[in-house]
């Protein structure tokens, strides 16, 4: 299991020790907002990628909140291989309100998966709507939301991700 640290012990050990900092969220998560200098290695690539850590050097694990790192500490500790390695305690979020330094992009789009909650939702909030006023028919857009989302959590295929990312404004994240 994985030690936690606080941001500014991790931001102490990154430019005292040189310590190794990887960001575990998503290449589009990575891309919009990040710690200066950390390596991203997404969760969901973790099995099929190499850490390259230097000898002796600590290896600092964040997320946006920390509960991926949390979540996957055992993962995380495996791949840190027989490193000293923690979690950043609360993540980018906690490094931000700390007030150490956070390279943000805002012309690259939303994470992904706040643009499928946002798509979802507003076609949910449309078929009540639309069924209320203009057509109960219209509750079925609401039925085929909601079903899509369930089959999104029990496969882990999202469509309506898949289509998002073939957008213009994610051009981008098609080839990633």
């Amino acid at each position: 299991m994985l030690k936690t640290i606080a941001p500014a012990d991790a931001a102490r050990l990154l430019h005292e020790e040189g310590a190794t900092l990887v960001d575990v969220r998503e290449p589009d998560e990575h891309a919009r907002a990040r710690i200066p200098g950390a390596r991203n290695l997404p969760l969901s690539r973790l099995e099929e990628a190499e850490l390259a850590v230097h000898e002796g050097k600590p290896v600092l694990f964040h997320c946006r909140s920390g509960a991926r790192t949390t979540g996957n500490a055992a993962r995380l500790a495996a791949k840190a291989g027989g490193c000293e390695a923690y979690v950043v305690e609360g993540g980018l979020e906690a490094w931000k309100r700390a007030g150490l330094p956070v390279a943000e992009d805002r012309r690259q789009p939303l994470e992904l998966m706040r643009q499928v909650q946002i798509a979802a939702g507003t076609m949910v909030v449309l078929g009540v709507l639309l069924g209320a006023t203009v057509s109960p028919w219209f509750h079925a857009l609401a039925g085929f939301v909601g079903a899509g989302l369930v089959f999104a959590g029990v496969s882990g295929t999202c469509g309506l991700a898949r289509l998002l990312r073939l957008m213009p404004w994610n051009r981008g994240l098609a080839t990633a």
